[in-house]
């Protein structure tokens, strides 16, 4: 009892926002890690991907299989229910715009000094999600970011905290748009964007562009958000 008492009083202490300078720093250091370090990227991506397929199937009344997480940074979810229909829609929908939807809720609750609440709400949300999760691989990597970010939360200093955050926020914002992008340039077949257009007859360059016009979008509104205001 006492330990959840010491989690929730430092869930709810606020964070100092960081220094323009160091603000600026790591939306530097995030962009060169997902030019640089993509495939470590993509899988971060990877499962706020398969975590947005799982949370709309679920509030669209699915019952949720399963989650799996590849090493070759690919995933799937697996969910059961009427194969077509507005839910299933919904829930095909949501993976590639979900790192973004995750990168701008890290932005507006880090600018509004939240950052250590953030932290443990990531936390939360990768445990429940290693209850679901179906292979050995996916399992390890959310066990291990649930670790790390909860290693972060618990010993960080209120500043550090926030420097954390705002990274964070900045790596989700800054790799969303790049597997819109190469999935416009590769067009696979089964990919996400095929079976919308197999389901609502829009050509799936569409859906695409849909996407990449989200996940751009929401890099704007958390730019602003996270970059100093004269």
């Amino acid at each position: 009892m006492e330990f959840l008492e010491q989690v929730w009083q430092r869930a709810w202490a606020r964070t100092p926002a960081p220094e323009p300078e160091v603000v600026v720093l790591l939306g530097l250091i995030a962009l060169a890690a997902v030019l640089v370090a993509w495939p470590l990227v993509r899988t971060v991506t990877t499962v706020c991907h398969e975590a947005g397929h799982a949370v709309v199937a679920t509030l669209a009344g699915r019952r949720l299989r399963g989650i799996r997480v590849h090493s070759d940074t690919s995933g799937l979810t697996v969910s059961s229910g009427r194969p077509s229909g507005p839910g299933m829609v919904a829930t095909l929908f949501a993976g590639y715009p979900a790192p973004a939807v995750v990168g701008l809720g890290a932005a507006w609750l880090a600018g509004a000094g939240h950052a250590a609440a953030l932290l443990v709400l990531l936390v939360v949300l990768l445990a429940l999600m290693l209850l679901k999760l179906r292979n050995l691989y996916g399992a390890l990597v959310v066990f291990l970011l649930g670790c790390l970010v909860g290693v972060v939360s618990w010993f960080a200093t209120p500043t550090v905290a926030a420097w954390i955050a705002y990274g964070l926020a900045w790596l989700l914002l800054l790799a969303a748009p790049r597997p819109v992008i190469e999935l416009l340039a590769s067009r696979p077949r089964g990919s996400d964007a095929a079976q919308l257009a197999a389901l609502t007859h829009v050509p799936r360059v569409l859906w695409t562009l849909l996407w990449l016009a989200l996940t751009l979008g929401a890099l704007g509104v958390g730019a602003s958000w996270l970059l100093p205001r004269s």
